[in-house]
């Protein structure tokens, strides 16, 4: 059989790259050539710009063609991020467009959530379109079954933060952790991302970064249909955990430093808190975490990055002797490590030294921690990281929540009881032997004839068979 070539096309921001890449990956050792095709945002900053660099470094053997795209307005640039990343991505079609007609042959368009505009390049130029779903499969079945069940609902989310939603295949959630853009059934974004949802059915079929048994409820409530009564559901393929697996160079060729302290630590010893590319503290609750973890006592790795009230002072690194209590670096460095901005994660969560991961509750994250077989301590933060933390701790036990994350601001003792809770504690050692489970499990899923596999011949299928 012929090579056939596939199209990946991610969302704005390295966080939608990265399980793009990862996925990138599958194809290529299926023998499928592939490129991804990369929305050159206007809105890109010097973080983000290094972390795509140094993905790109990371990853020689994939093909990264960035697009440009018409300067728009700012308008919605602050307020409304999912109004401003539809709009540029609504532009980039053209470029989009002409980039896939510039290629030899296209033979399969594989889509982020956010990307349903390009369904329309797609079906001009025959090209079957697929989805790829970066988040829990617990998320796929809320979103898909909102369009259906918000016109219904009593009222806003915003307005019932209380008020427990009940949705096929998923446990029962607070309307305060909905995803933020929805809160508002009136307003443009969540309109915006309820036709989303909607056009998602239009898909030849759905990718998703799980597996089979991790999600099991969720599964089969979609595959019923029992999100999208009366609307057929494209095929299912979880085809996860896919998550990167060395990166510790941060693409300089030396290893970072964090890892050479760990090496000198106890096994299950540490405290590690990331909160991915976009997470930022106050410095108010920089100072509580630095509190919450000396008073544990416990080893701790944690990452540090500017408060959003500091970021404009013209520096990218944090300050951190102005950002953390008087003395705490003295105090805690036999015990802690405390790095700028960015650490290898998924080296870090995989080092024998690490006990527990405190996380923003971010997919890809979470996903490390699992085959990694990390227990975690969930804080989200944004976007749809509190229906995540819903789906961890209460279907798939991996983790416990820090209490109080959707107020203003998390006390010490409460980062000090979580951390005790599950480096001490029976419940603790309860939650890392399910996450033993969890990652062997995922683990199988992956091999030859596991249940990830087997979904993804069953697209090579499909695109042997296309019809369009």
């Amino acid at each position: 059989m012929a090579q056939k070539t596939v199209v990946l096309y991610p969302s704005l921001g390295v966080g939608h790259l990265n399980p793009m890449v990862e996925l990138a990956k599958v194809f290529l050792r299926r023998g499928l050539a592939v490129v991804i095709a990369v929305v050159d945002s206007p809105d890109k900053d010097a973080v983000s710009a290094d972390a795509v660099a140094r993905l790109a470094a990371a990853n020689p053997d994939i093909a990264l063609r960035f697009l440009p795209v018409p300067p728009c307005g700012a308008d919605h640039h602050d307020s409304l991020p999912v109004i401003r990343i539809t709009e540029v991505l609504r532009l980039a079609n053209p470029a989009l467009r002409d980039f896939l007609r510039a290629l030899p042959a296209v033979h399969a368009l594989v889509l982020d959530m956010f990307c349903t505009d390009a369904l329309d390049v797609a079906a001009e130029l025959a090209v079957p379109a697929y989805f790829f779903f970066a988040s829990p499969l617990g998320d796929l079945a809320i979103m898909l079954h909102l369009p259906f069940y918000y016109p219904t609902a009593a009222s806003s989310f915003k307005d019932m933060p209380e008020t427990v939603l009940r949705f096929p295949g998923v446990p029962p959630i607070r309307a305060l952790d909905m995803v933020t853009s929805v809160q508002d059934r009136e307003s443009d974004v969540s309109r915006a991302r309820q036709r989303q949802c909607a056009r998602m059915l239009e898909a030849r079929g759905i990718f998703v970064n799980t597996f089979d048994w991790l999600e099991a409820r969720a599964l089969e409530a979609l595959r019923c249909g029992l999100c999208t009564p009366g609307h057929s559901m494209p095929p299912l393929h979880c085809i996860g955990p896919l998550v990167h697996v060395i990166g510790n160079t941060g693409g300089s060729g030396e290893t970072h430093a964090c890892l050479e302290w760990l090496d000198a630590q106890p096994d299950r010893s540490v405290v590690f808190l990331s909160f991915g590319s976009l997470g930022v503290f106050s410095a108010a609750q920089l100072k509580e975490m630095a509190r919450g973890l000396e008073n544990a006592g416990h080893r701790f790795l944690w990452v540090v990055r500017t408060p959003p009230e500091h970021q404009n002072d013209h520096s990218i690194e944090p300050d951190l002797e102005s950002l953390l209590p008087e003395g705490f670096l003295e105090r805690t460095r036999e015990s802690g490590f405390v790095a700028k901005n960015w650490a290898p994660q998924i080296d870090v969560l995989r080092h024998k030294a690490i006990g527990a991961f405190v996380t923003h509750c971010g997919w890809n994250s979470a996903l490390e921690g699992i085959v990694s077989g990390v227990p975690m301590i969930c804080w989200p933060l944004y976007a749809e990281q509190r229906m995540n933390k819903v789906h961890m701790v209460k279907e798939m036990r991996i983790g416990v929540v820090v209490e109080g994350y959707e107020d203003e601001l998390v006390r010490a003792e409460e980062v000090e009881a979580k951390v005790r809770l599950v480096m001490e504690s029976d419940e603790g050692n309860k939650l890392r032997e399910r996450l033993v489970m969890a990652k062997e499990i995922g683990e199988d899923a992956l091999k030859e004839s596991g249940s990830s596999d087997v979904a993804f011949d069953e697209f090579l299928r499909d695109l042997e068979n296309k019809r369009t």
